[in-house]
């Protein structure tokens, strides 16, 4: 191949990369625009996208994401959301730091094997998957499906047997110095995600104090 013709090759694939492809994407969706796997690698060797995990690419023309590892999850599982202290550490409701991504999947769906970024899926019941859904913006007009803070708070107090009462606690008195907080709200995904009476004497107790 001519040096010219080199060039020509280099050009075309800048320019596709630049107008075809969003800022993060998986090889899916570049194989869907007609983009060939070799030239995915091609762009990751030449440092033009960075793999963020398996099969998930971002242009590194993009603007830095501030939850790179939550985006990378999401596009490897787009019908999971973000749970549990994951949520709750985006949320400034712990500060406890999760060793993994953890997401929720349905029940009745396969839990994903995900080994980068080391990630936890907790299969909840498919009646209630969706109760508090809300979303979180991991990198500049890129968004996640995440649990709202309520609905966070609900799940730690409900698995607080996995990382203890005091991180369930801690999380719950964080919400309530939320200029947001509806405690109305924490009972009623309390009562509808079957631990009402544990978070019922749990915000009676925060109250008192």
């Amino acid at each position: 191949m001519s040096h010219a013709l080199q060039c020509h090759v280099t050009l075309l694939s800048m320019r596709e990369l630049e107008s075809r492809l969003p800022r993060t994407f998986a090889t899916r969706s570049a194989r869907a625009l007609g983009v060939h796997p070799r030239d995915l690698y091609r762009w990751r060797d030449s440092g033009q996208i960075v793999e963020l995990s398996r099969g998930v690419f971002r242009r590194t023309d993009a603007p830095a994401a501030t939850f790179p590892d939550l985006l990378a999850v999401a596009h490897r599982v787009p019908g999971g959301i973000v749970c549990c202290l994951s949520a709750a550490a985006t949320q400034d409701l712990t500060d406890e730091l999760p060793a993994s991504v953890q997401i929720a999947v349905p029940r009745s769906s396969r839990a994903p094997q995900i080994d980068y970024p080391p990630t936890s899926a907790f299969r909840f019941d498919p009646g209630t998957f969706e109760l508090g859904l809300s979303r979180l913006e991991a990198a500049p007009d890129e968004w996640v499906r995440v649990y709202e803070p309520a609905r966070t708070v609900v799940d730690l107090m409900r698995l607080r047997n996995r990382w203890g009462d005091a991180v369930a606690y801690s999380a719950l008195q964080r919400y309530l110095r939320l200029p947001t907080a509806r405690p109305a709200v924490l009972l009623d995904y309390a009562e509808k995600l079957g631990v009402y009476g544990p978070l019922r004497a749990a915000l009676d107790v925060a109250s008192a104090g």
